[in-house]
């Protein structure tokens, strides 16, 4: 059974650290129930230095999904 308990907080978290490292620049954050993960779209493309800045703030295990539709990808594995 899914914790979506667990899985919004995560999200909340997410979005927090995001917001106070890059600003608002948030265009999608949701759980895949497939990958069993919760996936990070921002509105811009990243540098990788910035992608490591960013991915060494969050407290769970994250990869760089490369660029989607609108800029750089995230997956959260929970």
């Amino acid at each position: 059974m899914t914790d979506f308990d667990t899985i919004w907080h995560t999200q909340d978290n997410i979005r927090t650290i995001v917001n106070a490292v890059l600003g608002e620049c948030i265009w999608d954050l949701s759980y895949n129930e497939q990958r069993m993960a919760i996936e990070l779209e921002l509105t811009r493309s990243l540098e990788e230095e910035e992608s490591d800045a960013l991915l060494s703030q969050f407290p769970l295990p994250a990869d760089l999904d490369g660029i989607g539709a609108q800029g750089t990808r995230f997956t959260f594995h929970l």
